[in-house]
């Protein structure tokens, strides 16, 4: 018996018009929160009914406070992040405003279409970057122990526990100089409001209005300006031409320039893209393999080959990152085609 289920559908069905609420399953994620769609009877002169989303995040599991904190200061400050209904803290239960089904990533087919999704989420991306903390909640730093500790799970995860492939010393001290190197190139950057996870399967295509629905922010920290363009434009979900992302880079450099956000030129701020994104990808790759190993979700180790394939072509890119560019090359990437699959090939420009 679902335990859990059976409190939320009592709970909601204590507030106004959900008397006769049965929650239907919409998604789960990559961590402990669930969400379900429920329906809303009209009231008095109210016409139909609407559909709202209840999130059950387990308490002992997921502390619900930056959730609230985060989406009430976005909210108001016209991001649009789901409007919250009603909460039930000790439980772990919250009703939300609902965006519909249709994620971004479904909606990529036609590329007119996808370029402009991807320009008005860059646009909403200055407009989430250039908002201070919330009032009640200062974001974290993201430091250069949160760069590490996010880094440190492709060694951890990945190679080891999932591929069983050795590391020896020198090895590992290869793996620590290449993380130096990219920790101290996010620790340079300007320092906005970042999201954390910004890309196709967050963001939600609404009716009527160009800017995206925002979801699963409660992760935001203060860190630096180019992360979520990388989450958006190197997605470990899809994967866009390189001429295509430095078309749509170039305009986000741009916009955030404007608003204020950096003074970096078009070549340094690429350079900082490429290395962010290195730091990204091998925290994804690591969390992939995580949700395999450790919580059963071995749906997402499909993406571990575009997440990698990004890391193959930024550190061939750079001339500092050459030895590891070839141990990648001649070591892990053969590795992970023989366990998981091979990677992609490049996409053309």
């Amino acid at each position: 018996m679902d335990t859990r289920l059976h409190a939320l559908t009592r709970w909601v069905r204590t507030l106004p018009g959900f008397a006769a609420a049965t929650p239907e399953p919409v998604s789960g994620d990559a961590s402990f929160r669930r969400y379900f769609r429920v329906w809303r009877e009209p009231g008095d002169g109210a016409t139909g009914r609407t559909p709202w989303i209840v999130m059950d995040a387990p308490p002992e599991h997921e502390d619900c406070g930056p959730f609230l904190a985060i989406a009430r200061h976005w909210h108001s400050n016209g991001v649009a992040v789901p409007a919250i209904a009603a909460e039930n803290l000790a439980d772990g239960f919250l009703l939300l405003e609902d965006f519909g089904d249709r994620l971004m990533r479904g909606a990529l087919d036609d590329p007119a279409e996808a370029d402009q999704h991807y320009r008005a989420a860059l646009d909403e991306l200055v407009v989430i970057q250039g908002l201070d903390n919330p009032p009640d909640y200062p974001l974290p730093p993201y430091d250069a122990a949160l760069l590490d500790r996010e880094m440190a799970l492709f060694p951890d995860w990945l190679l080891e526990q999932h591929l069983g492939l050795p590391l020896d010393n020198g090895t590992r001290c290869l793996l620590d100089t290449t993380f130096a190197f990219l920790r101290e190139s996010a620790l340079a950057q300007p320092e906005v409001t970042v999201h954390r996870d910004y890309h196709s399967r967050n963001l939600l295509v609404r009716h009527g209005t160009d800017r995206p629905g925002v979801i699963d922010f409660q992760d935001a920290v203060r860190g630096p300006v180019t992360y979520d363009a990388v989450s958006l434009l190197k997605d470990c979900y899809i994967r866009w031409p390189e001429a295509q992302v430095a078309e749509w880079l170039e305009h986000f450099r741009l916009a955030s320039q404007a608003a204020g956000q950096h003074h970096a030129d078009a070549d340094t701020f690429r350079q900082w893209f490429e290395l962010m994104g290195m730091q990204r990808h091998l925290k994804a790759a690591g969390i992939f393999a995580r949700l395999a190993r450790r919580d059963g979700k071995t749906g997402y180790l499909a993406d571990i080959p575009r997440t990698v394939s990004y890391l193959v072509d930024a550190s061939a890119r750079q001339p500092a990152l050459r030895h590891f560019h070839e141990w990648l090359v001649d070591a892990a990437v053969p590795r992970i085609a023989e366990v998981i699959g091979p990677l992609p090939e490049q996409t053309p420009s």
